[in-house]
């Protein structure tokens, strides 16, 4: 397989993991742009977090909220938990890696919030501990995961909602995840300030 022939089997890879995931994924994702809508109009903010490609994907979220999407609007209320390195490093010194979601959280969290949980495998230790902290303090949980979901999956109460990619290529999660991403920052703000 020459290079032209690998680039064209990746798009055609992401394209079909896409059309896998566009009847699966449709509802819960409406679902918890409705949650997220309900939840900054009351008052409150989203919190984000998630591990290399996916901190970067938390980080992106946030911004599409607090500056805009695609409309003009107000900014929304979201901080991305992967930012801080002075505070990631410290709880991680002090603590360890797996609470540096989880004490910010501690900190920041208050009832009536969203976490939005991403891992594209469901395993990852610091948001598991993230998750578990944010149903102490009263959040809701949006998670972004892919495989089979992994711990993630058995920890998420009947408030929470999943939005699970169906694949285990991690390059073909993230793809689909950044497209759920932008689904909802569409959402929210067609929501919010119509066409």
């Amino acid at each position: 397989m020459n290079l032209q022939q690998r680039i064209a089997q990746h798009f055609l890879d992401s394209i079909q993991t896409k059309q896998m995931a566009m009847d699966i994924m449709q509802q819960p994702i409406s679902q918890a742009s409705q949650k997220m809508l309900q939840s900054l109009l009351a008052g409150h903010k989203i919190l984000s977090c998630g591990n290399g490609g996916s901190a970067g994907d938390a980080q992106h979220f946030s911004s599409e909220m607090l500056n805009r999407f695609e409309m003009e609007r107000p900014g929304l209320p979201a901080i991305a938990l992967t930012t801080d390195t002075s505070t990631i490093t410290s709880i991680a010194n002090d603590y360890s890696y797996s609470r540096i979601f989880s004490r910010q959280i501690e900190a920041l969290g208050q009832q009536g919030d969203i976490l939005l949980a991403i891992s594209t495998s469901g395993n990852s230790e610091n948001i598991v501990a993230a998750i578990h902290t944010a149903h102490e303090r009263g959040l809701s949980v949006v998670a972004l995961t892919g495989k089979d979901g992994g711990e993630i999956a058995g920890i998420l109460n009947e408030d929470d909602i999943e939005l699970r990619v169906p694949s285990d290529s991690t390059a073909r999660i993230q793809e689909v995840h950044l497209l759920s991403i932008h689904c909802l920052c569409d959402l929210i703000d067609h929501q919010l300030m119509g066409s």
